[in-house]
């Protein structure tokens, strides 16, 4: 029979299991619940961090969108990552979900005045829990083979000393406070990328990108463009809405559709090769990327709210029309990632140039200023060019392919 004692091991095995070791996390499992909870809590500091820059278009609003954004992502990526690699289903996992939250919920109370007055409080939170991130890599390290020692320990330090230098910059002027944040975003993701450029094989084939990965950066995505659908919805309930209104407001919703239909036409759902530059591109690509789609949120209050007037406002075709060039781009940069672009190589040496022009007219849109109504039939047009040379190509090709002979049958006929 089984002793009590034993039951209880048993039990407190199941609920508090060790962090996972290094090269043990399964790779192809579903994303849980609780995953999806914890992303839905971080999209509502995105959602405040755009319903403040909505308020603010201004490029130092833009500045300060930009540090948050960043800071915000990396702690999600930390988290994201954290339980991809140790992380269980357990109590041990949920309570390790659970104390990031707790911390989460009022860094994102501090997100409208973080450029300001609660700048100080929100660099102090900030702090708090990348420290926490900090030590559960630490508890994670614990269980390292010896060729993961080093790296853990390098990613631990530096966790550790970016949170030592968050609670500093709420010692600084706010333009000061702001300027430190974007620079210590872009230094911490230097560093990861490093650590992964240097890797070790064995290293690199551990943080390989797995399925349950691509489904959580994607999930990202989709929950973020729900903001470009919040952004319409905020600009018709600010005012009387005429058929103009109501026509710029749809078309808005269109344009981030447009959004998600090229990034999952031609990016999501693939994972990168299992190379260490495909890895880092794939996952840092994604940074900017869900910035834009947040930020082209922010700007379709602005769009929807001056329908009525002759030209748009300065500030809001800026971020509108930029941020929909920076979502072309930057889901070239992450299908450059996956196998499927040497394999379609023809495809994509259409679609790159495709999408880089097509960026590229965006900002000729943004720099005209036409009025909304225009600009955004003009953004829905842009979009939909990578789509409609796809498909072309897809027809050309599909028929060539079809009047090809089948290898094994050619000869002579009679």
């Amino acid at each position: 029979m089984v002793s009590q004692d034993e039951r209880r091991a048993r039990l407190r095995r199941l609920l508090w299991q060790p962090p996972r070791a290094h090269g043990e996390q399964p790779l192809e499992r579903v994303v849980g619940p609780l995953e999806l909870f914890y992303d839905l809590v971080v999209v509502v500091l995105v959602a405040q961090a755009s319903h403040h820059f909505a308020g603010h278009l201004t490029w130092g609003g833009l500045a300060e969108f930009a540090a948050v954004f960043a800071l915000v992502w990396i702690a999600w990526f930390n988290g994201t990552l954290h339980h991809e690699l140790h992380g269980y289903d357990d109590a041990r996992g949920r309570v390790m979900f659970l104390l990031q939250i707790l911390v989460l919920v009022p860094l994102a109370a501090y997100i409208p005045g973080a450029g300001g007055a609660r700048g100080a409080a929100f660099a102090v939170d900030a702090s708090v829990l990348f420290a926490v991130l900090a030590v559960l890599w630490r508890l994670a390290a614990r269980g390292d083979s010896p060729d993961f020692r080093r790296p853990s320990r390098l990613f631990v330090t530096g966790t550790a000393v970016f949170a030592v230098l968050l609670a500093v910059t709420a010692a600084l002027a706010a333009e000061d406070r702001v300027l430190a944040w974007g620079l210590m975003a872009l230094a911490y993701l230097a560093g990861f990328a490093t650590m992964i450029a240097t890797a070790t094989p064995s290293q690199a084939t551990v943080l390989s990108v797995t399925a349950a990965l691509t489904e959580r950066f994607g999930l990202l995505i989709i929950i973020v463009l729900g903001e470009t659908v919040t952004g319409v919805v905020d600009g018709l309930a600010a005012g009387p809405n005429t058929a103009l209104t109501l026509a710029v407001a749809l078309l808005a919703v269109v344009v981030g559709f447009g959004a998600w239909w090229t990034y999952f036409d031609f990016a999501g759902h693939r994972s990168p090769r299992r190379t260490r530059a495909a890895t880092v591109q794939w996952m840092l690509t994604h940074l900017p990327l869900t910035a834009a789609v947040a930020a082209m949120g922010a700007a379709m209050v602005g769009l929807v709210e001056h329908a009525q007037d002759g030209r748009t406002p300065a500030t809001t075709a800026w971020v509108l029309c930029a941020g929909s060039a920076v979502v072309l781009c930057t889901t070239m940069g992450v299908a450059a990632s996956p196998e499927a672009w040497r394999r379609e190589r023809g495809l994509y040496r259409l679609l790159a140039p495709a999408c880089a022009g097509a960026g590229l007219a965006c900002l000729g849109v943004g720099a005209a200023r036409p009025a909304p109504l225009v600009l955004g039939l003009a953004l829905v047009l842009l979009l939909g060019v990578p789509w409609m040379l796809a498909v072309a190509y897809r027809l050309i090709h599909d028929d060539e392919a079809a009047t090809e002979p089948v290898p094994g049958t050619e000869g002579p006929t009679t």
